[in-house]
């Protein structure tokens, strides 16, 4: 049987600083709109790099988020984060610098997409957004894996030796 329980603060900080991928959801005119992204975690902040696209252009307009973490084992061993918050673009040099450098640190695989400059099909160049969250509420649920232990009543006229 499996229970939930709230996690405690440093369970959740754990969980942020090692896993650094989850799903970022925000949302314009009711609409939400959620993706995988991978972050970085420097308390209290949570720092993303991405391209401009629709998810940019939703953050401009309503910079309040949702970033949801989860470390899943098994169907008996996981955890879940929800972070809320604001997104902010980071546009001075040097504190985007210091973002993009920890970003790398989680996701060294980020580097090509970097220093990579490109165009789309549509003619649109690749331009790349830094984003700081700064959250407000963070919460986190855990499962509990509850042992249950059952008591078989012995056989009538038997002896325990008797049982194999």
């Amino acid at each position: 049987m499996i229970e939930v329980q709230e996690m405690k603060n440093s369970e959740i900080e754990q969980v942020l600083r090692r896993v650094s991928y989850g799903h970022l959801a925000c949302a314009r005119d009711n609409r939400p709109y959620i993706v995988p992204i991978h972050y970085a975690y420097d308390k209290p902040n949570i720092y993303v790099y991405t391209t401009e696209g629709m998810k940019t252009d939703i953050i401009k307009d309503n910079p309040h988020v949702c970033l949801q973490i989860e470390e899943v084992v098994d169907i008996d061993d996981w955890r879940s984060i929800v972070v809320n918050g604001d997104a902010e673009q980071i546009t001075d040099q040097n504190e985007r610098e210091e973002a993009v450098k920890l970003i790398l640190s989680t996701n060294p695989t980020l580097t090509p997409a970097i220093s990579i400059r490109w165009m789309d099909d549509w003619v649109r160049e690749n331009r790349e957004i830094v984003y700081r969250i700064k959250p407000s509420i963070v919460t986190g649920r855990s499962s509990v894996k509850v042992k249950i232990k059952a008591a078989f009543a012995q056989p009538v006229g038997q002896r325990k030796s008797d049982i194999c």
